[in-house]
């Protein structure tokens, strides 16, 4: 798997302490992204999904993974598998992407929908600068959403995450 880089104890990528993989590679490169410098495919370098697991491992104090990028979908087959090993852990599962939800379902790649079917929470679609806004949680512009993954694929339509009074 090729990585720009990952956080052992994040706290602004979902709820609680969570570890967070920023994926290499993405197709959307949005103008005025938050990490351009994972745009490119062949940047970053190669870890594997074992090495995440073990990093996962060694914080016993996690409350979640984080898939963020980069575009986690453009390598959904090993997302999917360290968000399976995350699942196994207890640990929920947040993924970012520029597809919205609705474009994910069509993507007939392998490990799209193992990936969607394995996130807890999705935020969906791309950065738009001219939508770009400092009040939001969890997003950086106001056209993403933030989606509850069962409720959604139970639903066949996107759901909003409804967050704990607590968060």
């Amino acid at each position: 798997m090729r990585i720009a880089s990952y956080v052992h104890d994040s706290i602004v990528d979902g709820p609680g302490l969570r570890l967070t993989v920023f994926v290499q590679g993405c197709p959307h490169r949005c103008p005025g992204c938050h990490n351009p410098q994972t745009h490119d495919f062949a940047g970053g370098k190669a870890l594997s999904v074992a090495e995440l697991v073990r990093q996962m491992d060694e914080n016993t104090l996690l409350d979640g993974l984080t898939l963020s990028g980069g575009e986690p979908f453009a390598q959904a087959e090993d997302c999917a598998a360290l968000a399976r090993a995350a699942r196994e852990r207890g640990l929920n599962v947040w993924c970012y992407s520029g597809w919205t939800l609705e474009e994910l379902l069509r993507d007939q790649r392998p490990g799209v929908r193992e990936l969607l079917e394995l996130t807890d929470v999705l935020v969906d679609g791309p950065f738009l600068l001219e939508e770009r806004s400092l009040t939001l949680k969890w997003r950086g512009s106001a056209n993403q959403r933030v989606l509850d993954l069962p409720k959604s694929l139970a639903a066949g339509e996107a759901v909003l995450w409804d967050a704990p009074a607590y968060i």
